[in-house]
């Protein structure tokens, strides 16, 4: 009915040009704007949300219910844009990818276990607050290198990329800063058992 009232040149073009924007990927794609919008609730309505709810601090409190929250939240919540930006311009390149290989409900229970483990982790052995993606993204950098590994086979690109993002972060522990190393050199171990098993 819409198109009835267009003039047919346009009918024509819209006719030959039929393009739609697809879900192409439902997990990571949920998961980017699930991040995306409480930031900008933290940024926009309620300033320390992000602290509050979203940040895994040392310690175990077994009788606070948000501790429990806070074990899987810390994977959601991100401290400024180029935090955000660095994360997902890295998931949404490697995400729907391995979606595509591995499925959504297996790449949402990585995604669900990685950070879960990381913030168990952070809360025993740590003193800081842990806040962010980057063990997600190091995951999937680690599970991309097995998306064409074949029976009793190790991928060499699975070795050079342990050799340059891990070590690089190994490197990075004995330097004071605001990056969780642990949870980049967790997360790609994470990947690399998911993509050893799943393959």
């Amino acid at each position: 009915m819409f198109q009835t009232l267009l003039s047919p040149e346009v009918r024509e073009i819209i006719t030959f040009c039929p393009v739609r924007i697809r879900y192409n990927s439902p997990v990571v794609l949920s998961y980017t704007f699930l991040c995306l919008g409480l930031y900008l609730i933290n940024h926009f309505i309620f300033p320390h949300f992000t602290e509050g709810f979203l940040t895994n601090y040392p310690g175990i409190e077994w009788k606070n219910p948000l501790w429990y929250w806070r074990l899987l939240g810390h994977g959601l919540g991100h401290s400024n844009p180029p935090h955000l930006l660095g994360n997902f311009s890295l998931i949404l390149l490697l995400g729907p990818m391995l979606e595509e290989k591995y499925g959504s409900k297996p790449l949402l229970s990585m995604i669900l276990i990685t950070i879960m483990c990381t913030g168990l982790l952070n809360c025993l052995f740590f003193s800081t607050g842990l806040l962010g993606a980057s063990g997600v993204v190091f995951c999937f950098i680690t599970l991309a290198s097995f998306t064409n590994i074949k029976p009793q086979e190790i991928p060499l690109t699975f070795v050079l990329v342990a050799l340059l993002f891990l070590s690089k972060e190994i490197l990075g522990i004995f330097k004071t800063d605001q990056v969780s190393q642990f949870a980049h050199i967790l997360g790609g171990i994470a990947g690399g058992v998911f993509g050893y098993f799943r393959r």
